[in-house]
């Protein structure tokens, strides 16, 4: 019913316009025989109805609906688009720029709007696309998009309309092309957006997975490294209490606060740097009674920077490899020292010992360093870093350096 009104209200429209152009012949020019406009009144009538059913089966074809909106040759969409005005403008603007045939593209930024021209799509009768024709420019279609900015999202309004004025609608039809341009350019947006969406999770799966990683590595670093230290303190602890029961007692105390300090945490907890300390200070004193005079250590950290967050057993490793790569393998042994200092924001805190230095032998898989620097990267981003160089005169000084607030903290 629609698409008969739709062409019985063209057939008025023409035939109206007949009359009124024979009414001014017939003032203007003298009487002459009336069938040669009979004749151009009737096939300009048949062209109007022909044209109508192959515009109304060209729209029912694009949209596989007919109703009064979509008949009309001028089209309104409004599409949301959950970026910031910024990101939705440039992806508008591409997807306009897709359009077969579009030129003459202009993009304001700063005002977030675009137009562009949309020429016809004309073929010859091989099949290929003709040359530029002046009748094809002068039923050339149009497209405006204005962004309009939301909370973290975005409004755009599209208009797809031929270049002419409004009351010629009457009288031409675009077959649909204003329509279908519309369509491609909210696919176009929704593919883009659809894109931006599977980029996002495909990055948080790959953090995800990356950190999990790290957290088995973690994992297993820790499982073959406590038992042995674990048996090494409780044998010695057996052999003290025969011959030296205070240093025995002293060495079960430290590893009580040891394994207290070392319980397990949930993935994301964070400790602090004074209970890093506390569980290191536990390390050394054991292995002092362990290795003797070969052992010595400084602890040197502010009281106020105790309570900087830390995420778990980081400070530790680092107290472990100066003992396994440094210290140990040194006839003489040698110190340890644990230093924090504050600068511009951050907490540096390093480990440092004049042992053995860097070697090719021996030097272990380095596994233990590369979590300290993938668990600083998963945590702070950019924020953080690690640093190793050799110490002067001899030996290794390791420094990580965090953000006073913790992760996710805005200092740079």
């Amino acid at each position: 019913m629609v698409s008969i009104l739709f062409i019985v209200r063209r057939l008025v429209a023409w035939a109206l316009g007949i009359v009124v152009v024979v009414v001014l012949w017939a003032s203007l020019v003298s009487r002459g025989p009336a069938w040669p406009f009979l004749v151009a009144s009737f096939f300009i009538l048949a062209w109007a109805v022909a044209s109508g059913f192959s515009h109304v089966r060209r729209v029912r074809l694009i949209s596989d609906r007919v109703d009064a909106a979509s008949l009309g040759s001028r089209h309104r969409s409004q599409v949301e688009v959950p970026f910031p005005a910024g990101e939705a403008f440039d992806l508008v603007d591409a997807a306009i720029r897709e359009l077969p045939n579009v030129e003459n593209v202009r993009s304001a930024r700063d005002s977030l709007q675009v137009t562009a021209w949309v020429l016809p799509d004309v073929h010859d009768a091989k099949g290929a696309k003709s040359g530029r024709d002046p009748a094809r420019d002068a039923h050339r279609n149009q497209v405006r998009a204005t962004v309009t900015p939301g909370e973290g999202t975005s409004s755009a309004t599209l208009i797809c309309e031929p270049v002419r004025a409004a009351w010629a609608d009457w009288f031409n039809v675009d077959h649909g092309a204003n329509l279908e341009n519309l369509q491609a350019i909210t696919r176009a947006i929704s593919r883009r957006v659809s894109e931006r969406r599977r980029e996002e999770a495909a990055a948080t799966r790959e953090t995800a997975t990356q950190k999990e990683l790290t957290v088995a590595k973690l994992s297993l670093l820790h499982a073959q490294v406590e038992p042995h230290f674990l048996y090494n303190t409780l044998a010695s602890a057996q052999i003290l209490t025969r011959s030296d029961p205070a240093k025995a007692d002293q060495m079960l105390g430290n590893l009580i606060v040891y394994l207290r300090t070392s319980l397990p945490r949930t993935e994301d907890s964070l400790s602090t740097l004074g209970e890093e300390i506390e569980r290191s200070r536990a390390y050394l004193e054991i292995l002092r009674l362990r290795m003797g005079e070969r052992l010595a250590m400084q602890i040197q950290v502010p009281e106020a920077m105790k309570r900087v967050p830390l995420p778990p057993m980081m400070l530790q490793t680092l107290v472990e490899n100066a003992i396994k790569h440094g210290l140990e393998p040194s006839p003489r042994g040698g110190t340890v020292w644990v230093t924090a200092r504050e600068a511009d924001g951050k907490a540096a805190i390093t480990v440092a010992d004049d042992g053995r230095g860097f070697s090719d032998d021996g030097g272990g898989t380095g596994i233990g360093l590369k979590n300290v620097r993938e668990r600083l990267r998963l945590a702070y981003g950019e924020s953080a870093s690690f640093a190793i160089v050799s110490n002067y005169p001899a030996g290794v000084a390791a420094t990580i350096t965090v953000p006073l607030a913790g992760p996710g903290s805005q200092h740079a």
